[in-house]
């Protein structure tokens, strides 16, 4: 996957395209692959025991009446995902939850990687299992999009002012690169299908606040104390959910066919 420092996960991306109607099923598994390896997919439907590729996988849910959701679960916060792939999913900490007339899935990926720190790939098995009927439970998890876009205005002050306070870029040589990297990122880089005005703000904002809160929680050295860098690691505890909710938020779509 991209460097980007605010780079969607593989299950965002897929998720966005099992939506697009009219999507060349070619263009969504090179966008959601990247530089990876070949993706495979076991327990696709229809495929009984047999592997499958993302093709297929894309081929299966990217047409008729469907919900599609990527969800970020994390420890203590299993943000809708329904029991059955909730360890798993936590794992990963991500994974793509769709619904059709014929079930409800989720799939999740296991991502191993390889190769040297400079020249590293990544080797990518999407596991799908079938789930209960998740929109009711995800829906009152993570709220509307338009609830996610006031919330990451909050949480965009609370995290600022967390990385002022610790000025990261004194404490680590590569944090003032890093911090003009999340300032410079835009949508425009992502391999996404066109996405409407507020689906792409929230989207943009709530990746730069989990890259906000990865800079912010990497070294506490600017606390003056225990109880301050406790105080700022509840803060930007808040900070990630509210962005991680707010990226499954602005990747559900319901799609009539």
């Amino acid at each position: 996957m991209s460097a980007d420092p605010v780079a969607l996960t593989r299950s965002t991306v897929l998720a966005l395209w099992l939506q697009a109607v009219g999507a060349a099923p070619g263009v969504a598994v090179r966008s959601v692959q990247d530089d990876d390896e070949p993706h495979t997919v076991t327990g696709l439907p229809g495929f009984g025991d047999d592997a499958a590729g993302l093709k297929d996988l894309v081929a299966t849910w990217s047409s008729g009446p469907r919900e599609v959701c990527a969800v970020l679960p994390a420890p203590g916060d299993p943000a809708g995902v329904p029991a059955a792939a909730s360890h798993d999913a936590t794992e990963a900490g991500e994974c793509v939850l769709v619904a059709t007339p014929a079930g409800a899935w989720a799939a999740v990926p296991r991502i191993t990687a390889f190769g040297s720190a400079l020249e590293t790939g990544h080797l990518v098995e999407w596991q799908v299992v079938p789930v209960p009927p998740w929109s009711t439970a995800v829906a009152g998890a993570l709220g509307s999009l338009a609830d996610a876009e006031r919330e990451l205005r909050t949480s965009l002050i609370t995290a600022t002012e967390a990385l002022d306070s610790l000025d990261v870029a004194r404490w680590r040589d590569d944090a003032a690169d890093a911090i003009e990297a999340v300032r410079r990122s835009s949508t425009s880089s992502w391999p996404v299908p066109p996405l409407d005005g507020r689906r792409a703000r929230v989207l943009q904002l709530a990746s730069r606040l989990l890259a906000i809160v990865d800079l912010a929680t990497a070294d506490d050295g600017g606390a003056v104390n225990l109880w301050q860098a406790d105080q700022r690691s509840t803060a930007l505890r808040e900070v990630a959910r509210t962005a991680r909710h707010a990226l499954g938020a602005a990747s559900y779509a319901r799609v009539d066919g």
